[in-house]
């Protein structure tokens, strides 16, 4: 897949080149850190909730999922477990773009829960990463809790989910959850894709690790096959689950100002996180 030129809102470009200029910074950091403490202290991710609070600081407050500590990963942190495999970066650059392109009160940061943690239920958007390589295995109690937490009204995002092995992990995993309701592709006419900006759910956004040097010198992807956007409705009609199959939201959103990645791919990754964000708070 090559990648051309993508047109950039204002707004979202001035979000990216600011996160640009502070990943410059905390990279000139990093350094100084590493050398003082070792890279070991800055390696891991712990299994606690961020933060102390037990309901959201602000209108929006993102979760993330944990779903085990199977596997270590990352692009700069190595050793995240695969739940938190873009933190705390993708956080960092996307949640101040949600603030300035919305009227949305947003809070600077994710609160990170298990599914069996009853602060869940204050948190109706929650952000699942990685669940193929994650080896996403919901336990019948863990299963309960997800398809509770759904049907009263919480919001599910999958990221980074590529190829047949990791699609089979999904798909097993929310069988168990929904034993009686179809994942199904979401069609071109659903309010998610025109709520706020309109999207074309078949431009596909790569992971930094999909990137290549084209013959002709440009960037390339090389994808696990063609961008696929899924879901689960309930019984209205309105959407609880949107899969990302074969596309990367949260290396958009980490990525935005890095080079070489593109900057349109970092712009549309924000374009649907701020529509699943909205979807989420008005459906």
């Amino acid at each position: 897949m090559s990648l051309g030129r993508f047109q950039v809102p204002n707004r979202l470009a001035d979000s990216i080149h600011a996160a640009g200029r502070s990943r410059r910074w905390s990279r000139m950091t990093f350094g100084v850190v590493l050398a003082a403490m070792g890279g070991w202290l800055l390696a891991g991710i712990t299994s606690s909730p961020n933060g102390t609070g037990d309901v959201p600081e602000a209108e929006f407050h993102m979760a993330r999922l944990i779903h085990g500590d199977y596997g270590r990963a990352g692009f700069r942190f190595w050793g995240r477990p695969y739940w938190a495999i873009d933190y705390p970066l993708a956080e960092q650059n996307f949640l101040p773009a949600l603030r300035e392109t919305t009227t949305i009160d947003v809070a600077d940061d994710s609160r990170h829960l298990e599914i069996t943690d009853d602060r869940i239920f204050h948190y109706p958007f929650l952000f699942m990463q990685q669940p193929g390589l994650g080896n996403w295995n919901p336990t019948a109690l863990e299963a309960e809790r997800m398809r509770e937490y759904l049907l009263r009204g919480g919001f599910l995002v999958v990221d980074d989910l590529h190829g047949e092995y990791d699609w089979r992990v999904l798909e097993s995993g929310m069988r168990r959850v929904f034993p009686d309701r179809p994942i199904v592709e979401i069609p071109e006419d659903d309010p998610l894709l025109n709520d706020f900006f309109l999207l074309d759910k078949l431009t596909q956004i790569p992971g930094q690790r999909h990137l290549r040097r084209g013959s002709g010198g440009g960037t390339v992807a090389q994808m696990q096959g063609p961008p696929s956007l899924r879901g689960i409705y309930d019984d209205h009609g309105i959407l609880m689950v949107i899969i990302n199959f074969n596309i990367d939201m949260g290396d958009g959103w980490e990525h935005a100002g890095d080079r070489p990645y593109p900057i349109g791919m970092s712009a549309l990754a924000y374009q649907f996180g701020v529509n699943y964000v909205i979807y989420a708070m008005t459906h």
